[in-house]
């Protein structure tokens, strides 16, 4: 098999791009959203359709709930390949001069779905591009993939080696850096400029040092629970909905 594909979603939006070699797999006897996958999967003239038994799919993925379909794209397993993979320079290049943007920086995020659900507000949020560390940092993988409902193919992500030494590229092509912690001023009451730059931290330890000290500017999100904290995905869409509130 090469690169795999589950969560209806998720499999509906790979159709769209799927090449030559696709195959997808579906239970025997499904419902409605079973028989749709597979008039899409006709429909593209490229996507072979297997009809297979509830235990031949269960175990081409051993443990993972495929809700009765799975879609093989064929060629190497490369999660990145599913990415709408750029750079930064390339990201900055295609900016004209008044042109404002958001672009997400994820420092150290490790739980997949927290990067796949990220992806999936970003997309729906508008951010231009999300940058994520080569090193200490999930990478694209199948559950990413579905966990973004199939936005991971629309929002531009760069995986940079120096998380540091791009922050710097972009402040030099006008952008300004807010670091989210919870030390930091309320984002309601921040005005972000234009082109502005949000950093979220790791789930457990937040912002690298490095990264901290390269924040033009710290925001925190107002709480009143009994709790002191929020999931690193659901911070990161609040952030980018309060960006766009204003712009």
């Amino acid at each position: 098999m090469g690169e795999r594909v589950y969560g209806y979603h998720a499999i509906e939006e790979a159709l769209k791009k799927a090449g030559m070699g696709s195959t997808i797999y579906l239970v025997r006897g499904g419902g409605d959203r079973i028989r749709d996958l597979e008039r899409k999967a006709i429909f593209t003239g490229k996507v072979a359709v297997k009809k297979v038994s509830k235990d031949e799919l269960e175990r081409m993925m051993p443990g993972t709930d495929l809700r009765g379909a799975l879609l093989d794209l064929g060629g190497p397993r490369r999660g990145a390949s599913r990415l709408k993979e750029t750079t930064v320079e390339e990201f900055c290049s295609s900016l004209g001069e008044n042109d404002g943007a958001l672009v997400m920086v994820l420092d150290g995020i490790t739980d997949p779905h927290n990067l796949g659900a990220i992806l999936r507000s970003a997309d729906q949020f508008g951010a231009d591009l999300v940058l994520i560390p080569e090193r200490r940092s999930v990478q694209a993988n199948e559950t990413v993939v579905k966990v973004s409902s199939g936005a991971a193919q629309y929002v531009p992500v760069a995986v940079v080696t120096n998380l540091n030494r791009e922050l710097e590229y972009l402040k030099k092509n006008g952008f300004w850096v807010y670091g989210a912690d919870m030390k930091g001023n309320s984002s309601y009451e921040e005005k972000f400029s234009d082109r502005t730059v949000i950093v979220m931290g790791s789930e457990g330890d937040g912002m690298s040092s490095l990264v901290k000290k390269n924040c033009d500017y710290i925001v925190s999100i107002p709480m009143q629970g009994h709790i002191d904290s929020l999931n690193v995905s659901v911070a990161a869409g609040i952030l980018m909905y309060e960006y766009r509130r204003n712009h």
